[in-house]
């Protein structure tokens, strides 16, 4: 169930370009794109974020998209997020920075890695999936209309819980105009993604700190691997076995008497 707007943005209700029953995107040119409705979990291979029920999926392989991201205009003009710029989709994201942290999103602060909408005048963008939202809305989480509060740094962590999911986190909230209940703008995205319709929770992702230490720790591994590999079998293992005694005396020695 999506959220009845006061003011919204709509996308166009059918693709670029039909041929028979399926449509053909650039994002996926080689296969047509059929549209279905699936109530199982997926991640859309344009923004890369989660999604059930309604999407274009391939019959031939895996690729799946958002049916709102596979009808994105070129353009947004006068978006109520963002009405003083024209806003650009570009269906490749901004470089990871140091190959770790992704640019975030202005609206619910979560990383872009795919398609999103950007502007040329400033840094402002936003995935698909929150251009979708509107300054004003009925969400089925709550009996009032929430309005979307100003915007402020989506790096910094919020001082209002959520009423959805009872966390603090960055990115923009909607409050109730007739009680204090908030909605975060990543929590309200679930109800236009399919998410809430289907009963599915959103996963948690690893944050980024989990995935540099993972790396990390897989060079480390490889590098020691390579290195056993190079000496011989007896040396490399004598080795890692010198390692490991030299940690036990070095263990032994800052212990207390």
């Amino acid at each position: 169930m999506q959220p009845s707007a006061a003011a919204g943005v709509g996308f166009p209700s059918s693709p670029q370009s039909a041929s028979g029953e399926g449509i053909t995107h650039y994002a996926h040119s080689k296969h047509p794109l059929v549209e279905v409705t699936l109530s199982e979990l997926f991640t859309c291979g344009g923004c890369k974020e989660y999604g059930a029920g309604r999407r274009f999926a391939c019959q031939d392989c895996d690729f799946q998209l958002h049916d709102f991201c596979a009808t994105s205009p070129p353009v947004l003009n006068n978006h109520p997020f963002h009405g003083h710029h024209q806003l650009v989709f570009h269906a490749k994201p901004k470089s990871a920075k140091g190959g770790i942290s992704w640019p975030r999103c202005d609206v619910c602060g979560k990383s872009s890695k795919g398609f999103a909408f950007r502007c040329r005048a400033c840094n402002f963008q936003m995935h698909p999936c929150c251009a979708m939202l509107t300054t004003e809305a009925h969400f089925p989480a709550h009996p009032h209309a929430l309005r979307l509060l100003p915007a402020v740094s989506t790096t910094t962590n919020g001082g209002v819980a959520c009423g959805q999911c009872s966390k603090r986190r960055s990115g923009r909230m909607y409050r109730c105009t007739v009680c204090e209940y908030h909605l975060h703008a990543v929590c309200a995205k679930d109800f236009i993604n399919g998410l809430q319709a289907n009963g599915i929770p959103p996963p948690e992702r690893p944050s980024a700190l989990g995935t540099a230490a993972r790396l990390a720790s897989q060079v480390v591994i490889e590098f020691i691997g390579g290195l056993i590999e190079g000496l011989g079998e007896g040396m490399g293992e004598a080795l890692v076995q010198n390692i490991v005694r030299g940690r036990c005396v070095s263990r032994r020695r800052i212990q207390p008497p």
